[in-house]
């Protein structure tokens, strides 16, 4: 029988508010054992946004701020700048973070403010039925797009990971998923890293997390990680788009 550790960070009592299926649990505990590893629950500010991750001060016993609805990475910028000494983490839904959000996620990045964002990327506006985002595939029905996402009407997804890469103030840009243990390593490795850049001082980490939505995909779990990678991969490859380590 496995026994896997609870996070220290992790509260006692909370209780598991998502849907079957939904790889918010596994994002939010890669982001747990980090900061366990790295020593970071006691310096840490972490900022919500309207959407499913606005639960997260639910699960993880650290100083949160929810941010309004796309304003996330705004807050962010206002709490490090008042506090640099902080570790500011930003946890956000692609509808939050790339819709309307954008502008204040793009502008944080060409600014290359010290700030860590995490982006879930599942296609759609999970928390509040299922419409068409950002990020909704071409072809994709959803409640806003019955007839499935086309150019003429609603334009081409937009590709967060290589856009954030773009701007001169990011540090480090990465796409990974969620849908296998392998991949599931490599998430944690590039989130990591999104962590030490901020740490170093050397602008902002951005990972855009790849992940299923089971309810309004009508899917069950295990359909719904094929989807991933059948589907979403094509569109948005796995990688890392910016690592100024590296250059």
């Amino acid at each position: 029988m496995l026994v896997f550790e609870v996070p220290k960070v992790f509260k006692k009592d909370f209780k598991y508010s998502f849907c079957k299926g939904c790889d918010h649990g596994v994002a939010i505990r890669l982001m747990a054992e980090l900061i366990d590893e790295l020593n970071l629950k006691e310096n840490t500010i972490l900022t919500t946004s309207i959407g499913c991750s606005v639960t997260m001060y639910d699960f993880l016993n650290l100083d949160c701020i929810e941010a309004p609805h796309g304003r996330a990475m705004a807050v962010a910028t206002g709490v490090k700048r008042a506090k640099p000494s902080k570790f500011v983490i930003t946890y956000q839904g692609d509808g939050d973070f790339a819709s309307i959000g954008l502008a204040e996620s793009m502008h944080a990045s060409l600014r290359g403010e010290c700030v860590t964002a995490i982006c879930i990327n599942n296609t759609t506006y999970g928390m509040t039925g299922g419409q068409l985002g950002p990020t909704t595939l071409m072809g994709q029905v959803t409640t806003t797009s019955p007839r499935g996402r086309n150019r003429e009407y609603y334009g081409y997804p937009i590709r967060i990971a290589e856009q954030i890469a773009l701007c001169d103030g990011t540090a480090y840009s990465a796409r990974v998923a969620l849908d296998t243990v392998a991949n599931i390593k490599k998430a944690k490795a590039a989130v990591k890293k999104a962590f030490e850049v901020q740490q170093k001082g050397l602008g902002t980490g951005f990972v855009e997390i790849l992940s299923t939505c089971p309810t309004n995909w009508n899917m069950s779990p295990k359909e719904a990680h094929e989807r991933v990678r059948n589907e979403m991969m094509k569109v948005f490859p796995l990688g890392v788009y910016k690592d100024v380590t590296e250059e």
